[in-house]
């Protein structure tokens, strides 16, 4: 078994799962998702996060918009679809049953 593939898998779908709750907040661009996931303690770097936001817009998860910026190129910002409501929804429950079973198991201890 590859524990560290194991992780990164793990890891993805967290990542996966914050986004998009941070992204049902408001609408984001890759900066401002980038520093509410480090004040988070989830030290992510764009390298990470672009594969992520591909998948879950091809996944028809996230969609996008285009913004002129004052200092530099358009931006891209991000917002969540209904399809993706949908899914963080079903990650919200499945987040808390596996939270409440870890919980009830290691506080057994």
């Amino acid at each position: 078994m590859n524990t560290e593939n194991t992780k990164a898998q793990m890891r993805k779908g967290i990542l996966e799962f914050c986004i998009l709750s941070l992204i049902n907040q408001r609408e984001m661009y890759v900066s401002d998702l980038i520093d509410e996931l480090k004040k988070g303690k989830l030290d992510v770097v764009e390298g990470t996060l672009y594969p992520l936001l591909t998948r879950l817009k091809n996944g028809e998860f996230l969609s996008y918009r285009w913004e002129e910026s004052t200092g530099g190129p358009p931006r891209k910002y991000y917002q969540i679809t209904e399809k993706g409501k949908t899914f963080l929804q079903e990650l919200l429950i499945t987040w808390k049953d596996l939270t409440d079973a870890v919980n009830q198991i290691t506080q057994k201890s």
